[in-house]
């Protein structure tokens, strides 16, 4: 499926503040995520971001979202990419390997959405930025391994 048929998609990125304990929240769209397997996810965010920060000190964080009739829920140990390839976008990269995950599914319902979005004008623009951000994270992702 191309990028453009993912937009919609959003997954939640939950990381705790240490220092006041306080539980955030960020909203991921697909062009923020790229899983080079199904063990490892990478992740771009904005460095000024209260989650940039929380996964650069301690690197624990939750990824929430629906798929497939189900609500998943993953534990992830993040660290910076730092053999990351410059880019023009200013983001941050983070690879996370999955400590443990969950699928919540019941035989008598089907989950059939969970928080989704729809592009505004200028989407065309939007899908451009994420292609050279996924393009980005899976060059970082194939030096880290390298």
């Amino acid at each position: 499926m191309s990028l453009a048929g993912k937009v919609g998609f959003t997954a939640s990125l939950l990381t705790t503040d240490a220092a006041s304990g306080h539980v955030r929240t960020s909203l991921l769209g697909a062009g923020e995520l790229y899983a080079p397997d199904s063990r490892t996810l990478c992740v771009a965010l904005w460095p000024q971001s209260r989650a940039a920060g929380v996964l650069a000190r301690s690197g624990r964080a939750t990824l929430s979202f629906v798929c497939e009739d189900a609500f998943y829920q993953v534990q992830l140990r993040f660290q910076p990419l730092v053999s990351a390839p410059a880019d023009s976008s200013g983001l941050a990269h983070f690879i996370g390997m999955i400590d443990t995950g969950e699928a919540q599914r019941v035989p008598y319902a089907r989950l059939t959405g969970g928080i989704s979005f729809e592009l505004e004008e200028g989407g065309a623009a939007v899908l451009d930025r994420w292609e050279q951000q996924i393009e980005h994270l899976k060059q970082a992702a194939a030096a880290a391994r390298a």
